[in-house]
């Protein structure tokens, strides 16, 4: 599923190509399970002529700031991803469609032509994405529920850790909770915990001071990073868990070591590298023990 980092860098892609230029063509898909609550020929009438002012976001989802409303908002659910022929914009991997050899996609459900030529295809290949006419996008759901931007809108560290310490509830369920934080997924959440060492099941209000303010560091900085390399899965630090997500248990080994704990819970892999955690860990009822190896 594509999150924040993805999102962001989608983002700043239109806004580096499309900003200023007027729309002149638009064709939107007939798919009402993705184009919601507008008609295509509706969709279509009210942009065409129009200019994109910028192009915004707030957790997993954005819009384009046209020069008058209603504004085009896009929800990227699973498999969301903005294309620009010519442009080079990072997808997550599960999102990408060939568009080399058809353009736009037949997955395409939101294409625009812009007065200097440059074209824009939101594709959704899954179909749980869903693209939207809306007069105001931060004043209605999904987006008015959200809470703070990881990126834009950070807790101070006192407020993350207060906040922490009033929840009862297990941690990586509380960061994928987006009206808590928007813009958390899955990889993120698994990254950032990671990072901090702390586990996904420890309950948020037992986190120590110091945990909440590693996590608090580690959600900026992982998110950062990965905007750094452009959202590019591929340029994402060797040390990083995430290149270990999609491999068989017992095969993830993370920071060099050959130590290694893996713990497969629906699509997260979690990898702890010493005795101390993974005798924490056996503690807590775990769902799919597939294997541990500690050499």
């Amino acid at each position: 599923m594509p999150e924040l980092p993805e999102v962001e860098a989608a983002r700043r892609a239109v806004q580096d190509n499309c900003v200023g230029k007027k729309i002149l063509n638009c064709v939107v898909a007939d798919d009402p399970k993705v184009i919601d609550g507008v008609s295509p020929s509706e969709l279509q009438a009210s942009v065409v002529g129009k200019t994109i002012v910028s192009a915004r976001r707030k957790g997993k989802n954005m819009w384009l700031q046209l020069d008058s409303p209603p504004f085009p908002s896009f929800q990227f659910g699973m498999a969301g991803a903005i294309y620009i022929k010519g442009v080079a914009v990072t997808k997550y991997k599960r999102s990408a469609v060939n568009d080399e050899d058809q353009w736009p996609s037949k997955y395409s459900k939101f294409f625009i032509e812009l007065d200097d030529g440059v074209e824009l295809s939101f594709t959704d290949k899954r179909r749980f994405a869903r693209v939207r006419l809306l007069k105001d996008p931060t004043s209605v759901p999904p987006i008015s529920e959200l809470g703070p931007d990881a990126l834009l809108e950070p807790m101070t560290i006192e407020e993350f850790t207060e906040s922490l310490h009033k929840k009862k509830t297990e941690i990586k369920p509380l960061l994928l909770d987006q009206s808590y934080i928007s813009g958390i997924g899955n990889w993120v959440a698994d990254e950032v915990l990671y990072q901090a060492r702390i586990h996904p099941r420890q309950t948020a209000s037992t986190l120590s001071d110091e945990s909440c303010a590693a996590l608090h560091k580690s959600i900026k900085e992982v998110i950062e990073k990965a905007l750094e390399v452009g959202a590019d899965s591929s340029q994402f630090p060797s040390n990083w868990i995430f290149h270990s997500r999609e491999k068989k248990p017992g095969k993830a080994f993370v920071d060099g070591l050959l130590s290694c704990f893996v713990f497969k819970r629906k699509l997260s892999i979690f990898c702890y590298m010493d005795p101390i955690t993974l005798s924490f860990m056996l503690k807590f009822p775990i769902i799919h023990l597939k294997e541990y190896i500690y050499l």
